[in-house]
């Protein structure tokens, strides 16, 4: 059995051209391979703080509706899992400073809450958790 996204040569491959190629995957799989739209998200993506996430949040979430809008399921799942990619990056500097949960000897460092970047986070989770609201995700 091959492992996920094995046999695609994403160097050349245009995902709006050929859809029937992507693959879901689970969680964030393959969100910093697929083109065009990590190109198109990526410029996005900023979860420094409140209102920086905020800003990043609602730009992600238009470019869900666009995609929606013109039946882009895969510019879709890419722009959710930018979001949920975002949400996650963001609790993880929440929770430990610098983002480091584990130490140099590989023991999970103690959390320090940081409020203003689990505030930030929480932008990025509404808007991501709207991408999965909708009864289909290509109606």
């Amino acid at each position: 059995m091959s492992k996920f996204y094995d046999d695609i040569d994403f160097d050349n491959t245009d995902f709006r051209k050929h859809p029937e190629r992507y693959r879901v995957g689970r969680g964030e799989q393959g969100v910093l391979l697929v083109e065009p739209y990590k190109s198109e998200i990526l410029p996005n993506w900023r979860f420094k703080s409140v209102p920086v996430a905020e800003k990043s949040s609602e730009k992600i979430y238009e470019q869900y509706a666009q995609y929606k809008k013109a039946g882009d399921f895969v510019g879709m799942d890419m722009a959710r899992k930018f979001l949920q990619m975002g949400y996650t990056r963001a609790r993880r500097y929440a929770n430990y400073p610098g983002g480091k949960k584990y130490s140099k000897n590989g023991e999970v460092n103690e959390r320090k809450i940081d409020e203003e970047k689990a505030a930030a986070a929480a932008f990025l989770r509404k808007n991501g958790s709207q991408c999965g609201k909708t009864k289909s995700i290509c109606s």
